[in-house]
C-alpha cells in the first residue's frame, strides 16, 4: 500500500489537471471551470469528477483518457477514478461569458480591427478545377507546421470538406457557440454536417448569407493563424457575402492550365477590383501528368496559371503571385476521398511538395500593409 507520505496533495492534482485541455476549446479544463471536485485517498486512490459541456459530449471518452493520464504521472496515485457530471445552464452561461465576453451579440472575430488571423477565400470561376483539394491539402500543411487552423466548407451547395479532410464529427452546441469538430489538427465547419445523409440543401441567397455569418461567428473558432474558406465557383451571392463580413480577407484564386478555364477564373479574381480585397496568389492544378519516362503531358494544356496571374497583377496594379503549379496525380484525389489529405498521407509526392511549400509561403507572409488594397478613394474623386 502505497504511504501517506508519498500521496500527493489535492493542489498537485489540480496541477496536473492543467496541464489537461478540453479538446474542443483547447484551453485548460481548470481554467474552464470543468474540475468539479478532487478527493485524495490515503491508499493511493484519486477521485476527479469532471464536468462536461453537454451530455452527449462526444469527446467524453478522451477528456477521461487525458484526465486519467495527467494525474496517474504524479508519484503515490495507485488509482485514478474519473467521475462525468453535465454544467448547469448557469454554468455553460459562466463559461460562455469566459470565451466570448459579456456581449450576447454575435461577433466575427476574423472581422475585429485587431484581429491577427489570416482569412484566405480560396476561389475558382469554374468548378472541378480542385479547389477544395487544394483547400484542404493547405489546411492539413498548415496544420503540419504547427499552426492554429480552421477551413469553413463556404461552398453550401456543393459541401465536400468534412469527407476529404476526413471529418465525422459533429458540432457540440454549448449555449450560442458552435464548437467545431477537428481532423488532423484543422477546426471545420460545414452545412454537410448538419444535415442528414446526403440531403441537398436548397436555399436562396438570404439564408447562404445567414449560414456563412453563423459560421464566422457563432462557431467558437479560438485564437487561429488561419482560417481557409472554401467558397462555392464563380462570383455569386457567397463572395459577396464574404466580401461584406470579412472585409480583410484575401483571395487565392484557383485555375487548371486550359485557357477556358484561365478566363473564367480571371473572372473570379477580378471580384477583388470591386471588394477591395487583396488577392493573395494563383494556384494552378492539374498543370500536368508525369510520364513513366519522365516526360511531361499537358493534359490540359499549359500557361492558364500564369496567364491568370499576369492579368490580375495589370488589373490590381500589384503583384499577384503564381504561387505554385500542382500536377495532375490520382493519388491527390485518391487521399480526398478516403480523408487522408496527400501531404499528410504522402507528402513527398510532386504534388503534395507543390502544396506545402504553398502553405509555407502562404503561412510566413509579412501581415503588413504592403500590397494590401485598402477602401480608400483620392481627394476629389
Amino acid at each position: 500500500m502505497t504511504s501517506s507520505q508519498t500521496v500527493p496533495t489535492t493542489d498537485a492534482v489540480r496541477e496536473a489537471l492543467a496541464r489537461v485541455q478540453d479538446p474542443e476549446i483547447r484551453r485548460p479544463i481548470t481554467e474552464l471551470g470543468m474540475v468539479k471536485d478532487v478527493t485524495v485517498g490515503e491508499n493511493g486512490v484519486v477521485d476527479v469528477a469532471v464536468y462536461l459541456t453537454v451530455a452527449g459530449c462526444p469527446l467524453r471518452d478522451k477528456i477521461t483518457k487525458d484526465v486519467t493520464s495527467a494525474v496517474s504521472a504524479l508519484p503515490g496515485v495507485r488509482e485514478v477514478r474519473v467521475e462525468l457530471d453535465v454544467m448547469s445552464d448557469e454554468q455553460r452561461t459562466e463559461l460562455r461569458r469566459r470565451l466570448r465576453g459579456d456581449s450576447t451579440d454575435p461577433v466575427i472575430p476574423f472581422a475585429q480591427p485587431g484581429s491577427l488571423t489570416r482569412v484566405y477565400c480560396v476561389a475558382s470561376g469554374k468548378g472541378g478545377v480542385g479547389k477544395s483539394s487544394v483547400t484542404v491539402n493547405l489546411a492539413a500543411a498548415m496544420a503540419a507546421r504547427g499552426l492554429s487552423v480552421g477551413v469553413v466548407d463556404a461552398d453550401i451547395y456543393g459541401h465536400s470538406i468534412p469527407r476529404m479532410l476526413g471529418s465525422t464529427g459533429r458540432p457540440t452546441k454549448v449555449e450560442t457557440m458552435i464548437m467545431p469538430p477537428q481532423a488532423h489538427g484543422v477546426k471545420v465547419i460545414s452545412i454537410g454536417q448538419f444535415t442528414p445523409g446526403n440531403t441537398p440543401v436548397v436555399w436562396r441567397g438570404p439564408m447562404l448569407h445567414r449560414a456563412l455569418q453563423q459560421f464566422l461567428a457563432d462557431v467558437f473558432w479560438g485564437d487561429l493563424d488561419v482560417l481557409l474558406l472554401d467558397l462555392p465557383p464563380g462570383t455569386g451571392d457567397v463572395a459577396i457575402s464574404v466580401a461584406q463580413l470579412i472585409p480583410n480577407a484575401e483571395i487565392l484564386v484557383v485555375t487548371t492550365p486550359q485557357q477556358a478555364a484561365a478566363e473564367v477564373a480571371e473572372r473570379a479574381g477580378a471580384i477583388a477590383l470591386q471588394t477591395h480585397q487583396r488577392l493573395a496568389g494563383v494556384i494552378e492544378n492539374m498543370s500536368w501528368l508525369e510520364m513513366p519516362d519522365g516526360t511531361r503531358m499537358d493534359v490540359f494544356g499549359s500557361g492558364g496559371g500564369q496567364t491568370v496571374a499576369e492579368s490580375l497583377t495589370r488589373a490590381v496594379g500589384s503583384d499577384v503571385p503564381l504561387l505554385g503549379q500542382v500536377p495532375l496525380d490520382p493519388r491527390l484525389r485518391e487521399a480526398g476521398d478516403a480523408g487522408q489529405p496527400l501531404v499528410l498521407s504522402d507528402p513527398e509526392a510532386p504534388a503534395a511538395a507543390v502544396l506545402r511549400d504553398v502553405a509555407k509561403r502562404l503561412s510566413t507572409r509579412s501581415r503588413g500593409l504592403a500590397g494590401r488594397l485598402l477602401s480608400v478613394s483620392p481627394a476629389g474623386r
